[in-house]
């Protein structure tokens, strides 16, 4: 929202144009009405005109300045030097972020009169705003309770598609043709279609929705139109990439504007944030590799969610923030509908522009209904780093914070090392991860039941305790990765079950053992004398079988193990598919 002048203001209608002008007593307003005793007399104050002004749509409040017209200036000293805690207060307080400033009319005798204005942003759509857990609303003069039928039109609106509508005054001849060769290209890569790079680029325009015979739509404009064209339609679609020297600056050391079509600007904006990317080296035994500070792929998920799901309808840019160890990226508009910060990884969310969404799905840029947020977490986690960081996010815009910052290599070694190990299409998934970082960090029970359980039979977390004292921890061969098996074995508490959890992925993998070899797996935790009696526990109840005599005798897996896992597989795929049916799970 623009910022007005004191002229422009002299002439707004209250009504028409949405503005609230207060002298108030002795030219200040009340903040939250706790001075007041009636629920109306307390509307009366900032909070609840912002609040009405936001369910209107937005609007401003300008305090120092007559109601009538044409709304003299008689000055106000309303929280004067404190314009930006003014700001922060509403924020807490509404959870609208609105724009506070002042103007300043110079009077005859050459004294300057102060009008303090506070710029309140629109609702977002489906969303009613409150004041003492009433929606508001204004009616003449008066601030009152929303009516039922205005109430309902509100939660139960639709955003309308922005990126399908056509793009008034823009011709075919207005898109870029490198842009548009991109996109046949990636089309072609991602649907394993390649006589698509061979269609005329009107057709293939066509055949995606981003153009209607003559007509082009929004998304069309944004995905390959050419830049001049879009900075003078969509100013708002650019990219810009600030960069700081320190997490404690303020102001920017250097800011770079991309503004081309989005398939070619994404590139380039990673050969960008990629020059001054740095890497943290590992280098353990059969481990080598470096884990970036920035993931190109989780570094493009996150620009490219926020360049579909953005609001077009607001005139701010894609602003991504540069550190040395940290990224920040920030988006006009909340979440799409449906999405919170509690359910990021589990809902589909409606896209806010489908079609937008949808074409960049096809070309492989986005992942499909929810699945790039698992990308971001999983790599993200997987790389040893901090949890990517949502909580600045409110109703009008969506931060998030990405550490470069590796916490933990020896769990980004025994991450690499499972997924190895696993098949393309059994790799760990981001709930499983989060399960493993949940144990790493000190929770003795994760928070998904299922998950836990599947880790432990695969040997990827150890269950140890007794009925009403279970808890869980990673495996050995974390500690040996971390260097700290002395941590290992004051947490563990070994009993046949232990013996059996850390023996059957390796008499699964490998298909036999000696004892030589499981003394090794074992390890220090017990004695010769303590692990023969627990196997002879484990071959009494069939969970292992053995053949040879002493001194030569190999081990197996038991028909006991093999048909209690069978089991707990039918039961984890039935209970999955309920869980699909139920929606509790994609």
């Amino acid at each position: 929202m623009s910022r007005l002048t004191i002229a422009e203001l002299k002439n707004m209608r209250e009504s028409e144009d949405h503005v609230e002008f207060k002298k108030g007593e002795h030219g200040n307003v009340s903040y939250n009405g706790a001075d007041k005793q009636q629920p109306k007399d307390r509307r009366r104050c900032i909070l609840g005109y912002v609040t009405a002004l936001c369910n209107e749509k937005g609007g401003h409040l300008v305090i120092g300045m007559e109601d009538k017209y044409p709304h003299n200036v008689v000055g106000t000293s309303q929280c004067v030097n404190a314009v930006g805690q003014l700001e922060s207060d509403i924020y807490r307080d509404t959870g609208i972020r609105p724009d506070v400033y002042e103007l300043y009319e110079e009077a005859p005798n050459g004294s300057k009169k102060r009008v303090l204005v506070i710029s309140v942003p629109s609702r977002p759509v489906g969303k009613v705003f409150k004041f003492e857990d009433v929606p508001l609303m204004r009616v003449g003069e008066e601030l009152k309770p929303m009516d039922d039928k205005t109430y309902l039109s509100i939660i139960q609106e639709q955003e309308p598609d922005f990126s399908e509508m056509i793009c008034r005054g823009v011709r075919f001849e207005d898109l870029d043709e490198a842009a548009i060769e991109r996109l046949k290209e990636k089309y072609a890569i991602k649907q394993k279609n390649p006589s698509f790079r061979s269609l005329s680029n009107r057709q293939a325009l066509s055949d995606l929705k981003l153009i209607d015979g003559y007509a082009v739509t929004n998304s069309a404009v944004l995905l390959v139109g050419k830049e001049e064209v879009i900075g003078r339609i969509f100013p708002q679609a650019k990219v810009m990439l600030e960069y700081r020297s320190s997490e404690s600056q303020i102001n920017f050391d250097r800011r770079v504007s991309f503004s081309k079509p989005f398939f070619l600007l994404i590139d380039e904006l990673w050969n960008a944030i990629n020059e001054r990317n740095g890497s943290v080296p590992v280098r353990d035994g059969a481990y080598i590799f470096d884990i970036p500070f920035f993931n190109e792929e989780v570094i493009r998920e996150v620009v490219n969610n926020a360049f579909a799901h953005r609001d077009y309808r607001i005139n701010s840019e894609i602003v991504v923030k540069l550190y040395p160890h940290k990224l920040v990226v920030q988006n006009a508009g909340g979440f799409p509908k449906g999405v919170s910060l509690d359910n990021l990884l589990t809902v589909a969310s409606t896209p806010r522009n489908r079609l937008l969404a949808d074409v960049l799905s096809k070309t492989g840029i986005v992942e499909r209904s929810g699945q790039g947020m698992d990308k971001i977490f999983l790599y993200t986690l997987s790389e040893g780093k901090p949890e990517p960081n949502y909580t600045q996010s409110d109703d009008f815009s969506v931060t998030v914070i990405l550490s470069g910052s590796v916490k933990n290599t020896g769990f980004a070694m025994y991450v690499q090392s499972i997924q190895q190990e696993l098949p393309d299409d059994g790799k760990l998934s981001v709930f499983d991860v989060l399960a493993l970082c949940e144990v790493r960090d000190g929770m003795k029970c994760p928070k998904d039941r299922t998950v836990t359980e599947k880790l432990v039979r695969l040997g990827y977390l150890e269950k140890h305790g007794k009925t009403n004292a279970v808890y869980y921890i990673l495996p050995r061969r974390y500690y040996e990765m971390t260097g700290n098996l002395a941590e290992y074995s004051d947490i563990t508490d070994w009993d046949a079950n232990q013996v059996l959890a850390v023996l059957a992925p390796y008499l699964l993998k490998y298909g036999k053992a000696k004892k030589a070899e499981i003394m090794k797996i074992v390890g220090e935790h017990l004695s010769e004398k303590q692990l023969r009696k627990y196997i002879d526990s484990l071959l009494d109840k069939g969970m292992l079988r053995k053949e040879g005599e002493r001194g030569n005798t190999t081990y197996y897996i038991g028909n006991n193990y093999i048909r209690q896992a069978n089991i707990l597989n039918e039961a984890l795929k039935i209970g999955l598919s309920q869980m699909q049916k139920d929606g509790k799970i994609r």
